[in-house]
């Protein structure tokens, strides 16, 4: 308060100037005491006129932005407005702190894969995400105030809404109906919602194909298992002529190898799905892979189709053996099998300009529809279940396949008509590809 004392004095010495002012005036007027009271009442009046328009200024600072200096005044005027002026620059230093924490925490809730909006007491839309928008089909700015019910117009979501009971999340599909949306609602404040929306599509997607999986499993071990427990209770029951018991032997025997092998392709798939990949660094001889594929599918075509492999092929790939072999084993089985008597399989393989891979399986077979082609390597998948029974097949085959290809990088590309055969390629990317070492020159490279 070290304005006080002086703005006292100044008062004290502008009465007493006055005063001495009236006073020599009203001594000449014959006058004195009226001309000192005239005289200490101007002074102090006057003072006061100085000190209205110094607080005047401050006024009119006030009522402006604020972004210029304070009038630097002395005194109490003077102090008043220093002290305003700092209350106003810590209030807005204050505010732009504010401002620049609610930005981060908007950006922070921007960043997340999941829709946050917030409702306000009327479910009115306070503010929504860009992803929360995109779920919505929602404005961000435009649509905001509005009432969330008269733009999210899903029943499910109204009735969630309505109905206030939002201890578990509603699922329904977006407005364009292309993902399913799980919403979830919680309260906060006064009577305020928080919507919080993630896209389920892929965990819907995931949880379908789990299920078709295991119906599919139990369905395929199930049918070889009634024919092997009918013909068991055959054989217990009814005396079988030897013929009839080697027939019967024959099919048990068959439905056995089906399971065996329906098993077999289960647990490949299940080490595909869980193991990491294969490493870089595992280079395999692609000739003698080939040739061991050729032997074994000579073997099952039995003379029956002309069968042709490409020779002395010098590439190597870098992989796992094992898993490269049952790709390609599976693709050349498959031609072998849907390809009737006399027709033609051809396994080529060829360094593409940009130095990947190709390995092409082609045959002169029944072939396949265009429809059916985007599914052919789900598991379990058959365009014609009761052939692809009677071939032998698993409906698993072209899923390993496809899981194979991807551990190491590459892709597998199916072209095919009715009637017109069928072209499987596996694509190695460059980096998993190169040309066949010498076997010293290998041993001293690895």
């Amino acid at each position: 308060m070290n304005w006080l004392l002086p703005r006292l004095l100044a008062g004290m010495l502008a009465i007493v100037a006055g005063g001495l002012t009236g006073f020599a005036i009203g001594r000449a007027v014959d006058a004195p005491i009226t001309s000192v009271l005239l005289g200490g009442a101007l002074a102090v009046g006057a003072v006061a006129l100085f000190d209205t328009m110094r607080g005047y200024r401050l006024i009119q600072w006030l009522r402006g932005s604020q972004e210029d200096q304070a009038p630097r005044d002395t005194g109490f005027w003077g102090e008043l407005g220093y002290r305003v002026e700092r209350l106003i620059r810590a209030r807005d230093q204050d505010m732009e702190q504010e401002r620049s924490r609610l930005a981060q925490f908007l950006s922070a809730i921007e960043a997340s894969p999941n829709g946050v909006m917030l409702l306000d007491a009327s479910d009115q839309i306070e503010w929504c995400s860009s992803v929360a928008a995109d779920h919505f089909g929602l404005d961000p700015k435009r649509d905001r105030r509005q009432h969330v019910t008269n733009l999210v117009r899903a029943p499910a979501f109204v009735e969630y809404l309505q109905q206030g009971e939002f201890a578990q999340p509603v699922r329904f599909r977006e407005p364009r109906g292309k993902a399913m949306l799980s919403v979830l609602i919680r309260r906060y404040g006064e009577g305020m919602k928080l919507v919080l929306s993630q896209d389920v599509t892929e965990r819907e997607r995931s949880e379908a194909m789990r299920r078709d999986f295991v119906a599919n499993v139990s369905h395929e071990i199930r049918t070889p298992l009634s024919v092997l427990s009918g013909f068991i209770e055959t054989m217990a029951s009814v005396p079988l002529t030897e013929a009839e018991q080697r027939r019967v032997l024959a099919l048990m025997t068959q439905q056995t190898q089906r399971m065996s092998t329906l098993v077999s392709d289960l647990l490949t798939l299940a080490q595909l799905e869980g193991s990491p990949r294969p490493t870089s660094d595992h280079w395999v001889d692609l000739g003698k892979l080939l040739v061991q594929v050729e032997s074994d599918a000579k073997s099952l075509s039995a003379g029956r189709h002309a069968i042709r492999f490409a020779g002395n092929v010098a590439a190597q790939i870098a992989g796992n053996e094992t898993e490269l072999t049952s790709a390609i084993a599976n693709l050349v089985s498959n031609a072998i099998r849907y390809t009737p008597e006399g027709g033609n399989v051809e396994v080529a393989w060829r360094l593409r300009s940009d130095g990947s891979g190709e390995l092409a399986v082609s045959d002169t077979g029944i072939g396949i529809a265009r429809e059916h082609l985007p599914r052919l390597t789900e598991r379990f998948y058959r365009v014609d279940g009761s052939r692809s029974r009677d071939t032998g097949g698993t409906g698993l085959g072209l899923a390993i396949v496809k899981h194979v290809v991807q551990r190491h990088g590459g892709e597998l590309d199916i072209q095919s008509e009715p009637a017109k055969g069928s072209v499987f390629r596996l694509v190695f990317p460059a980096a998993r590809v190169r040309k066949a070492q010498s076997q010293a020159g290998a041993e001293a490279a690895a």
